[in-house]
């Protein structure tokens, strides 16, 4: 069928936002690089792009803003914040194909060609809210190991998670086992 894309048919609120806790990981790292950031871009199905250090300075802030949905403690508390980010960022809701080099799906930033650090938010933000909305329950977290603190999602069944990874979750456990040792 002409101009369908179908390397990007089906993307997902739940790729958007595992883009985004990708894309948080490396941005939130102390002084992250244009190359580190683009490849993360890459991997979820952008064109290569050409970040200089101010766009990925934009991009850090941008991390840095929606790190907040991540932290926030409740569903009410996340849907506060997205809604603060909406309202400080979003446009219009358009359905864009970027040219037909992918397939037909919504956004809620300006214009195609916008600045990096607004398509982060909204991109994320309407991800985060759709499955704030579908689920009921806040779309994600931080890492409760305190040598970590990095976001995570919260895309599955079952109860909430703590941790970002099993290596956090297991770390934390051995040393609560160790300090009742001694």
């Amino acid at each position: 069928m002409p101009g369908t894309q179908p390397d990007f048919a089906g993307r997902s609120a739940r790729d958007a936002v595992r883009r985004a806790v990708a894309l948080l990981d490396v941005l939130l790292a102390e002084d992250p690089s244009p190359d580190s950031v683009a490849a993360v871009l890459v991997e979820y199905g952008e064109p290569r792009p050409q970040l200089s250090a101010r766009e990925v300075a934009e991009l850090r802030a941008a991390a840095l803003e929606l790190r907040e949905v991540f932290a926030a403690p409740d569903a009410a508390s996340a849907a506060e914040v997205l809604n603060a980010l909406f309202a400080a960022y979003a446009g219009p809701p358009r359905l864009t194909a970027h040219d037909d080099n992918f397939g037909w799906h919504l956004h809620v930033d300006a214009a195609d060609d916008g600045p990096w650090g607004a398509w982060l938010i909204t991109s994320s933000a309407l991800a985060l809210a759709t499955l704030l909305a579908d689920r009921q329950t806040v779309p994600g977290g931080l890492c409760a190991s305190p040598s970590c603190g990095k976001p995570f999602a919260h895309l599955g069944g079952g109860s909430p998670r703590r941790y970002c990874s099993s290596r956090c979750a297991t770390r934390e456990r051995v040393a609560a086992h160790r300090a009742r040792l001694t």
